[in-house]
């Protein structure tokens, strides 16, 4: 009997210390919209950009929607994988429990933006602003937990993932006011400004490792092209650095860019992925899940893209040569 328990402890022993050895950083912090929300809106009771429901989740592990935007795991998901860890939780389902954020916690939240809007299309959803007031309750309860010096250790080595702004550009094009006060670019200019002082926030609570990604191709997505008699792109609606995806998806082993996997209508664009949408058997072929999101498939390879992928999609180098620095 001492011998099975010694047994049994030296194998705990053994996979926690495996474990420790895979992971590549002690946390990541992730912060952004729809394409990385792993669960927060579920916990927003005004908000409409919700994806607690069926067809969401079918290919997650559980089979059960989770609040992630797509049909399994999202790029949150399969980042905590690459670097070892469990996938960082939504900070709205600790909050409240005094839960750990030793390994790291979501803000990122469906229908944010990098400007703090008025909520007129979604009711309710946390901007980046209020992102990084929640990272900042965190830094407070990491520097109790392991003092300041134990704190900044941590965030320092820590990966700060950035994925927003796809839902200002959306903004931008929805309202003729915004229009006209602005050009595009100058909108832009004023997004990159206003995302510079939150990303000055949270380097000064300690963070060094910055993952910023660019603006999906949003002009791509079934919503924009069912609004073009062609089916096209909406070209002025692309603010994309990867577009190779939709460019060249037969060497991605995808089949379908321009319709929906989950909808109804004309690209299964005309109605959302409601439980009253149907989806599609092939999944792993269709570039996009609904309306906006990429399917699980695409969320893994662009995500492999960003981490160990050559400087056509990185810069000024990737995430696994981030972690090295």
């Amino acid at each position: 009997m001492a011998h099975n328990v010694l047994l049994l402890f030296l194998s705990s022993f053994i996979l926690s210390f495996n474990f420790l050895e895979a992971q590549m950083v002690p946390a990541v912090f992730v912060f952004g919209d729809s394409l990385v929300d792993v669960g927060n809106n579920n916990y927003l009771k005004l908000s409409l950009a919700k994806a607690d429901f069926p067809h969401n989740g079918i290919d997650f592990p559980t089979k059960k929607p989770t609040g992630r935007f797509t049909n399994g795991k999202n790029a949150a998901d399969f980042l905590a994988e690459k670097v070892g860890l469990p996938t960082s939780p939504p900070y709205l389902s600790l909050a409240s429990k005094n839960g750990s954020f030793l390994t790291g916690v979501s803000f990122a939240s469906g229908g944010a933006g990098i400007f703090d809007a008025k909520d007129e299309r979604y009711r309710q959803s946390l901007p980046l602003t209020k992102q990084v007031d929640y990272y900042s309750t965190v830094i407070a309860a990491l520097n109790q937990q392991l003092g300041s010096s134990g704190a900044q250790k941590l965030l320092s080595k820590s990966l700060i993932a950035v994925v927003i702004g796809s839902n200002d550009i959306f903004g931008y094009f929805d309202s003729s006011d915004l229009r006209k006060k602005n050009t595009p670019q100058q909108y832009v200019d004023l997004m990159a400004t206003t995302l510079k002082v939150q990303l000055q926030r949270i380097y000064n609570g300690g963070a060094r490792k910055f993952v910023i990604t660019g603006i999906g191709p949003i002009g791509c997505c079934p919503s924009q092209r069912y609004q073009n008699k062609t089916g096209e792109c909406s070209e002025e609606t692309n603010y994309c650095v990867l577009l190779s995806l939709i460019q060249n998806p037969t060497a991605y082993g995808f089949a379908e860019v321009k319709a929906a996997c989950c909808g109804l209508g004309n690209l299964n664009a005309k109605v959302a992925c409601l439980p009253i949408a149907k989806y599609c058997s092939n999944r792993r072929d269709h570039v996009f899940w609904d309306l906006y999101h990429p399917t699980e498939a695409a969320h893994r390879i662009l995500l492999d893209d960003i981490f160990e992928g050559s400087s056509q999609y990185t810069f000024p180098m990737n995430v696994k040569q981030l972690i090295a620095v």
